[in-house]
């Protein structure tokens, strides 16, 4: 029995830090200094937790929860930008100090619950961690201090979400019915044999709806702008990583579940896929909010992404677990910029990048280097995931969608020299100390910004991991 309860280390482990800052949020005094270290601490615990746990296999709760290399790869990643995003909290000025340990609790409990989300391999129990994590982000959303706009896009969040939610379960019922089973293992028998009827096919599509609608594909990106904006600069840093990450995972093994049979499902992702690109790179463009154009650029890069995924192949899905990585580490290192010159908490202008390269020449440069992989220009780390999610594009054929992915990415061009040239040409209207930037902070840059060059130079290790994870799929 304790054999088969360490496969469920890191969620356990998670769990307990849930209940650490429970027991913080009902101290009388707040205590920020505090709340931070002991996040800082428990969350760098975490990751080690999850990588030493990275080769555990089996399966729980009835068959209804799988441990392998695929959810233990995706649960390192969680666990990384759980940490990262608690390192940009040195000064979490934009939520109140009292709700710190919420704050702290909240992003503790959604990355339980998408831990959970990747090895879960039943439907009821892939609805209920994806709730989960829902919900605690619903909460996130408004915690925001002194913004009105807030409360306006913990509101649309919710209601946004529980309508695809609703669409989910409905897309469970059809697929149940078809199939007459909730587990994964026994679907995937089943399911391509009947993926040409209309029950079986709208089932699937209603499914991915619920799942679309965590990493923001169109039409079910609306919220995304808004509750960018509203939330807290670190609570969208966390919204804008590990969220996708873990939606990324759990999209790739509903598509799976087709065997790579249905024409219809494949057009219909590759209509989201064009949609997506075309829709958000157009619209940030004349984006002035630093985080909106952030929001309508994870809208384009969900669009990519599923280009590895619709490929529905090993090396399609090992592109998508390699983009994911990769866009983890870009948007971090984007936000981590975003957090400390916009250090009270407020919203960030592009306007308000100028002179970046004089008041903190190691910010501008991660800014630039990031949005640079963004772009996909080399030698970044987005160039690499983009070139391998168009390669197993081109191996199953699909050279039209290669051809608009790669115009989009031109498109994209445009408005991320934007956010350069306004770092490093433009002039403020009046002149601005300099920003500090702490020894910490400094380790941090310098280690994403490294990640970023030495894995887009040389990928083959992160590849090789992804391949394997990839493998569990098939």
């Amino acid at each position: 029995m304790m054999n088969v309860w360490t496969l469920f280390i890191p969620e356990l482990y998670c769990l307990l830090m849930a209940v650490v800052f429970f027991g913080l949020a009902m101290s009388a005094r707040p205590n920020p200094r505090r709340d931070y270290f002991a996040a800082l601490f428990m969350a760098g615990v975490g990751v080690v937790v999850a990588l030493a746990c990275v080769r555990l296999e089996g399966t729980l709760f009835f068959e209804a929860y799988r441990v392998d290399l695929f959810s233990q790869v995706f649960k390192v990643m969680l666990a990384m930008g759980f940490f990262l995003v608690v390192c940009l909290c040195t000064e979490l000025n934009g939520i109140e100090e009292r709700h710190h340990p919420e704050f702290y609790l909240f992003l503790t409990t959604c990355t339980l619950a998408m831990m959970m989300l990747v090895s879960s391999v039943e439907l009821l129990t892939i609805y209920v961690a994806l709730e989960l994590s829902s919900y605690s982000l619903y909460i996130l959303v408004p915690l925001r201090r002194g913004h009105g706009v807030d409360v306006e896009a913990g509101i649309k969040y919710l209601m946004v979400g529980a309508c695809a939610s609703a669409v989910m379960l409905f897309g469970l019922s059809y697929v149940f019915g078809v199939t007459h089973t909730t587990y994964v293992v026994e679907i995937i028998q089943v399911l391509p044999g009947v993926i040409g009827t209309p029950a079986a096919i709208v089932g699937l599509l209603l499914v991915l709806c619920g799942f679309f609608f965590k990493l923001a594909v169109f039409p079910f990106h609306f919220w995304a702008p808004d509750v960018y904006q509203g939330a807290a600069n670190q609570v969208t840093a966390y919204i804008a990583t590990a969220s996708k990450v873990a939606a990324v995972a759990i999209i790739m093994r509903v598509v799976a579940l087709s065997g790579g049979s249905s024409k219809y499902l494949v057009d219909m992702l590759v209509t989201l896929s064009i949609a997506s690109m075309t829709l958000g790179n157009l619209v940030a463009i004349v984006q002035k909010d630093m985080k909106r154009l952030l929001a309508y650029s994870s809208i384009s890069h969900a669009g990519y992404v599923l280009i590895g995924i619709l490929s529905m192949s090993a090396t399609g899905y090992a592109s998508a677990i390699f983009y994911a990585l990769a866009y983890l580490v870009m948007n971090l290192c984007c936000f981590l910029v975003v957090v400390k010159v916009a250090h009270d908490g407020s919203d960030l202008k592009i306007a308000q990048l100028a002179g970046l390269h004089r008041r903190a020449p190691l910010l501008a440069m991660a800014l630039m280097l990031a949005v640079f992989g963004l772009a996909g220009i080399p030698p970044t780390i987005g160039f690499t995931g983009k070139f391998l999610v168009f390669a197993a594009a081109m191996e199953k054929g699909y050279v039209t969608l290669v051809i608009i992915a790669m115009i989009n990415a031109t498109i994209s061009l445009y408005y991320y020299i934007l956010v350069v040239k306004a770092a490093y040409l433009m002039e403020p209207d009046e002149e601005l100390p300099r920003l500090p930037v702490s020894i910490p902070t400094k380790v941090l840059t310098v280690a994403l910004v490294t990640a970023m060059v030495v894995f887009g130079v040389a990928p083959s290790y992160l590849l090789e991991v992804a391949r394997a994870a990839a493998r569990m799929l098939m």
